[in-house]
């Protein structure tokens, strides 16, 4: 096969899934906790999840940064001075400016390589909604589908994976500035929930708030039972963000609805996704109508 697959952390990709679905490289997303800029699964092999969102509990407030234009360079040269083409799956473009450095980079790799091509596929999201497409794309690319064969299927179908989720702490979003229509004015103290989607546009949007987390569940949920394509027959992902307890209520309430046969896989959010969002957050994942 001439071409090899790259996504990035922020994709919830780990080293162990990376392996399983046949991508070759994950470009690592940092982020920076008093001034110290970690980079994931470069300086660590393995996520300790309750560790870092314990820290957001204590009073953290992580920082998130652009890779730079020649970390992408270094990243791609390296399969193309090999001969090799990448495909790449990633985070929603529409969420951060470090898409123009990999522009750049790119630019400048094609004067020294013409012939070698970058394809992409813009998941229009973050953590597990990229997750879910990451996989499925690993599966076709494992059975043999060409890049440009994916791209096509990518065009269509990427809208057709829905992420709803909810934040346990405003002041998380708040510092991020991520969220669209969101009013951060309001806190835990009187238990609101913000209630957020990743839309068509790959960007978090605000659709409402729940007072208290069982009706924060509910909407979660709910959102499942409207916008489902056939969702009992696809996976569902459903991610968090240190959040074991509410993971099983949602687990519980997607089981009342749906039945006990659904195939549901929980992953932890990466730690430069989580920061945005703070501890104690859960989503769905899911074959959808539309977003």
């Amino acid at each position: 096969m001439s071409y090899v697959l790259f996504t990035d952390s922020d994709c919830d990709m780990t080293p162990q899934l990376a392996k399983e679905y046949g991508y070759k490289t994950i470009i690592s997303m940092p982020y920076s906790i008093d001034g110290k800029t970690t980079y994931p699964y470069v300086d660590f092999d393995e996520f300790d999840v309750h560790g870092f969102y314990q820290q957001l509990r204590d009073g953290v407030l992580p920082n998130t940064s652009a890779i730079s234009t020649q970390q992408y360079y270094d990243y791609f040269e390296k399969e193309f001075a090999q001969g090799n083409d990448i495909l790449y799956v990633h985070f929603s473009a529409a969420m951060t400016m470090t898409f123009n450095n990999m522009a750049e980079a790119v630019q400048e790799l094609r004067k020294k390589y013409p012939e070698r091509k970058l394809y992409q596929v813009d998941t229009k999201g973050i953590t597990t909604i990229c997750l879910a497409i990451a996989m499925d794309i690993g599966k076709m690319y494992q059975e043999g589908k060409s890049a440009e064969e994916i791209v096509k299927w990518a065009e269509t179908e990427v809208d057709h994976y829905a992420m709803y989720f909810f934040a346990d702490d405003l002041k998380f979003f708040k510092h991020s500035g991520r969220v669209s229509g969101l009013t951060a004015t309001m806190g835990s103290l009187i238990g609101i929930r913000p209630l957020i989607y990743m839309s068509q546009e790959g960007k978090m949007e605000s659709y409402g708030t729940a007072r208290g987390r069982r009706r924060a569940v509910e909407a979660v949920v709910g959102k499942v039972i409207e916008l489902g394509d056939n969702a009992k027959d696809h996976k569902i992902l459903i991610g968090h963000t240190d959040a074991p307890e509410i993971v099983e209520q949602v687990i519980a309430a997607l089981k009342e609805k749906l039945g006990n046969d659904l195939d549901i896989q929980v992953v932890p959010a990466n730690p430069t996704a989580g920061a945005h969002s703070g501890p104690d957050g859960v989503g769905i994942c899911f074959r959808s109508i539309h977003r």
